[in-house]
Order: C-alpha cells, then structure tokens, then sequence
C-alpha cells in the first residue's frame, strides 16, 4: 500500500527558514535525514521524497464562478509548515507508521500519513 508522508515542522512566529525549507537554529542532527533516507531506500519502502520550497513560495489555485484565483503565499496561517515529502510502499498502515517513527523529525516535527486509494 503506497502512502504520502507529509514532513511537517512547528514554525514559531518570526523564524525564518534555510534555503531547504528547514526551521533557522534547528539542531544538525534533528534535521539530518540522510541516514534515515538510505535506511529506508535500502528496505525498498521509499519510492520518492523531496525537500519542497517554503509555504512564501507557494501559489494557491481555486476556481470560483469560473474564474481562476490565484494567490500567492500559503492559504492558511498556520504554525506547522510542510518542509518535505516522501511517498511510502508498505505492507500495512503499521509498517508505515514504523517507517515514520524512526524518521529523525518526528522527534520534533509532526509526520502526516495519508494513503493513497487503491486502484480496482
């Protein structure tokens, strides 16, 4: 079963981001994750992941009475930021949710789980 793993880290107001998105004045080792990556990519469990740009480069698309609304910045303000991604092939939800928890930013980021559908 493929999962989307949403890298998500708690942004205090005012503090800015490294050219990888990552929280200025996080611990190295809290937000190294190669080690984990190569783990994980030997297993055969990590198809994709990518460090994405920070939310101040996002665009937000909605389409209302047939028009296109573009805006840019993030569409909500929100403290927890998404910093990266990572798509997951695991037997199980359990097996994914020990994947997740030996990655280093669940110690102090949040680690969202989100399964793909299945086709028929």
């Amino acid at each position: 079963m493929k999962y989307l793993m949403l890298v998500c880290v708690n942004q205090p107001a005012g503090e800015g981001e490294d050219d990888l998105g990552r929280p200025v004045g996080a611990a190295p080792d809290e937000i190294d994750v190669e080690a984990w990556t190569e783990r994980m990519n030997g297993r055969g469990v990590r198809l994709l992941g990518e460090v994405i740009r920070p939310g101040s480069d996002s665009t937000t698309v909605r389409v209302r009475d047939g028009k296109v609304l573009l805006t840019d910045g993030p569409y909500a303000e929100t403290k927890d930021v998404i910093a990266g991604f990572d798509v997951l092939d695991c037997a199980n939800l359990d097996e994914a949710v020990e994947v997740a928890s030996k990655h280093p930013m669940a110690r102090n980021g949040v680690l969202e789980l989100r399964p793909f559908w299945e086709e028929d």
